[in-house]
């Protein structure tokens, strides 16, 4: 008899993802990766002792809290990892943010070791308040994630993050009013190197928290996903039973959808923005004599190519601009580029636009100059 179907949906969902990541792994990749085969067959037995050196095998990372999402992906983690001959390990991130948080996190250490996971390292941050305390705390965690699978030369990074995580973020996106992008959610894999999986953005919440239960794992619920001063926790308690009292039960699999499909409209329309900017870019005059060497150089665009371009490709090309001027990627917003793009769609000879990062933005004659000073 087999496993639970909860408990089999999570370890097919990190199995999957172990086998990705051993098709791409640099140590793996001279030999055939092992297949997805049912557990316990022979292509998914645990790999010989001595059949390769320990270090030699792949690391793959699970981000813990302690939370549901994150103890069902550390026990399928555990479970898959020594199966496909690779090595799994885990780090859980205390933020400060409540009283005795190193205290559970060094909890949830404990009880990845009693998975089997090794190493397991316990990550004290600071969180600042740069974009506010949700933006802030995750750029604290994802830091040092970063740290922790660069310390550990690790494959890969395993985040818990489910189908009705994806909407939510999809719900924040629209409210933000971003664009196509904002709408795609989170993808499957991110991060530098395809560093970050996300194994479960099928499953929803109810399965991985069924597959805790079934499995006796203690599961922590962090009190700050139902405090309402939390914006993605009026979005779960508030927003989506509201939505799904309204138009029916699926809300959540029709955002998820709408995250998959939008992801493959930005990724097309990104692609064919990168085209179009190596036909409108001029090159920029060298800068002048003393002038600082660590900034960026002047970006220079072809007003008249630009203004022959469909709006939404248009407006990717500016941002790629402005961002490589040296304008922040996470402080320039939409109405930014909506600025911007009026220098060409409704040129009158107006003044310089101003954009994050001491980026200045101007029209001079056929040539949009955007540069930083």
């Amino acid at each position: 008899m087999g496993p639970h179907p909860a408990v089999a949906a999570i370890r097919l969902a990190v199995r999957r993802v172990l086998h990705d990541v051993l098709v791409a792994s640099p140590a793996t990749s001279a030999t055939a990766p092992p297949s997805l085969a049912p557990p316990g067959s022979p292509a998914q037995a645990p790999a010989p002792r001595g059949s390769a050196p320990r270090a030699a095998r792949p690391l793959v990372l699970a981000a813990v809290s302690g939370g549901a999402d994150s103890m069902a992906l550390a026990s399928a983690l555990a479970f898959e990892a020594p199966r496909l001959g690779l090595r799994a390990g885990g780090v859980t991130v205390d933020h400060g943010l409540q009283p005795g948080s190193d205290l559970r996190a060094a909890e949830v250490a404990d009880r990845m070791r009693e998975l089997g996971l090794a190493p397991v390292e316990s990550i004290a941050v600071s969180v600042g308040r740069d974009g506010g305390p949700e933006a802030a705390a995750r750029d604290a965690r994802y830091a040092a994630l970063d740290a922790a699978a660069e310390r550990y030369d690790a494959a890969a990074v395993l985040l818990g993050h489910t189908r009705d995580d994806q909407a939510e973020t999809v719900l924040l996106g629209l409210a933000r009013g971003s664009g196509t992008r904002s709408l795609s959610g989170m993808a499957r894999v991110s991060g530098a190197g395809g560093r970050y999986r996300r194994p479960f953005l099928q499953l929803d919440r109810h399965t991985v928290r069924q597959a805790c239960l079934i499995q006796a794992l203690p599961v922590w619920d962090d009190p700050h996903n139902v405090d309402p001063a939390y914006t993605r926790s009026r979005v779960r308690h508030e927003a989506l039973p509201v939505l799904e009292k309204a138009l029916g039960k699926g809300v959540v699999e029709a955002l998820a959808r709408t995250a998959q499909l939008s992801r493959d409209d930005a990724d097309a329309l990104d692609a064919w923005a990168a085209r179009a900017e190596a036909d409108v870019l001029r090159t920029a005059p060298a800068p002048a004599p003393g002038a600082g060497s660590g900034e960026p150089d002047a970006v220079e665009l072809d007003t008249v190519g630009l203004h022959g371009l469909p709006p939404a490709v248009r407006r990717r090309v500016l941002r790629r601009a402005a961002i490589a001027a040296g304008a922040p990627a996470g402080s320039l917003f939409a109405r930014h580029i909506e600025e911007v793009d009026r220098l060409i769609t409704g040129w009158r000879g107006q003044r310089a636009i101003n954009l994050p990062g001491r980026v200045e933005v101007r029209r001079e004659g056929g040539r949009l100059v955007i540069r930083q000073g």
